[in-house]
C-alpha cells in the first residue's frame, strides 16, 4: 500500500515537472524564434522615424506614439474609476444581491471577446457621439474592457487587508474614510498596482476592439498642438502596425521587428510590476 502511494506521488510529479518543463520551454521557443527573425529589423531609425515610401524609411514611431496616447488616456479614465468602484463595493456597499449582481457582470464583462466590445464602439461612440475612426474612441471602448480587470483586481487586494486593521483605525477614532485612505489604500497597494499594470498590458497587447474603433494612420503629430489634436485622429497601434504589416503588406521584417519591441514592453511591464509590488508593500520586512 505504502510502495503504490509512493508510485502515485511519484508520478504526479513527474507529470507536473513535464508539463511545466514544456511550457517554459514553448516560451522560450517562441521567443527566441521571434527575436531571430525580429532583431535585425529593430534600430534606431526604426524606433524614431515613420515608414514612408518618398523617404525610403521604416519606422514605427507613429504606432508608439498613438500606443502611448491610448495608455494615457485609457488609464487616465479607468484607474480611478475602476479603484473607486472596488472600495465602495469592498468597504461601504452591504452584502446582498446588488453586490453579488455587480460583481457577476464585472466577472461578466472580463470574458466577453474583445471584438464585441470593438463592435460596440464603432456603433455607439464611433457613430452615435461622432467620434469616428479615433484614438479617443480606441480609449473609451477600451475602458470598457479593462474596468473589470481593474475592479476585480482592487477588490480581491482590498479583501485581503485583515479585518483587524479596520477594527483598530475605528476603535482608536478614525473616520471611514480617513481609514480607508490611510490604512486600507495603502495595505492593498501592491494588488492595486498589479491591475492596473496588466490592464496597461492589456491595451498594448490589444488589436481586435482597436480595428473597429482607432484605425490605422501612423502619422507622428506636427508639434504640440499637432499632439492634443491627435486623440480626434486616427491611429494605429503597435499591435495594429503588425497585423498590417504581415497580412495587408506582406512586411514579415518589420512585422518580426515590431513583435520584438512589444516582448521587451511586455517584459518591461512585468519588471515594473514586481518592482513597485515589493516597494509598496507595507507588510515587508527590511
Amino acid at each position: 500500500m505504502i510502495n503504490m502511494r509512493k508510485i502515485k506521488d511519484f508520478g504526479i510529479r513527474l507529470v507536473i515537472y513535464v508539463c511545466s518543463a514544456f511550457s517554459v520551454l514553448l516560451l522560450l521557443l517562441i521567443i527566441v524564434y521571434v527575436m531571430i527573425k525580429g532583431v535585425s529589423a529593430v534600430s534606431w531609425s526604426f524606433l524614431t522615424s515613420v515608414t514612408s515610401v518618398l523617404k525610403g524609411t521604416v519606422g514605427i514611431a507613429g504606432n508608439i506614439v498613438n500606443t502611448l496616447i491610448i495608455i494615457v488616456i485609457t488609464m487616465l479614465i479607468a484607474t480611478p474609476v475602476g479603484v473607486g468602484s472596488a472600495i465602495y463595493l469592498n468597504e461601504y456597499a452591504k452584502p446582498g444581491k446588488i453586490v453579488t449582481i455587480i460583481e457577476y457582470a464585472t466577472e461578466t464583462l472580463s470574458g466577453i471577446p474583445s471584438i464585441i466590445f470593438g463592435l460596440f464602439g464603432m456603433m455607439f461612440f464611433g457613430e452615435r457621439l461622432g467620434l469616428g475612426y479615433s484614438l479617443l474612441t480606441g480609449s473609451l471602448t477600451l475602458i470598457i474592457m479593462v474596468l473589470p480587470l481593474i475592479t476585480r483586481n482592487t477588490q480581491e487586494a482590498l479583501k485581503t487587508v485583515p479585518d483587524t486593521y479596520r477594527n483598530g483605525a475605528i476603535g482608536l477614532g478614525s473616520g471611514k474614510w480617513h481609514m480607508i485612505r490611510t490604512i486600507i489604500i495603502p495595505s492593498a497597494m501592491p494588488g492595486i498596482i498589479t491591475g492596473a499594470i496588466l490592464a496597461i498590458g492589456r491595451i498594448v497587447g490589444e488589436s481586435a476592439a482597436l480595428l473597429f474603433t482607432a484605425g490605422s494612420a501612423k502619422l507622428l503629430p506636427k508639434g504640440i498642438d499637432g499632439l492634443f489634436d491627435k486623440p480626434f485622429q486616427s491611429g494605429g497601434t503597435l499591435t495594429i502596425q503588425m497585423y498590417l504589416s504581415a497580412t495587408s503588406e506582406g512586411d514579415f521584417e518589420t512585422a518580426f521587428g515590431i513583435a520584438v519591441v512589444l516582448l521587451i514592453i511586455v517584459l518591461g511591464i512585468n519588471l515594473t510590476t514586481k518592482a513597485l509590488t515589493k516597494h509598496f508593500d507595507v507588510t515587508r520586512k527590511e
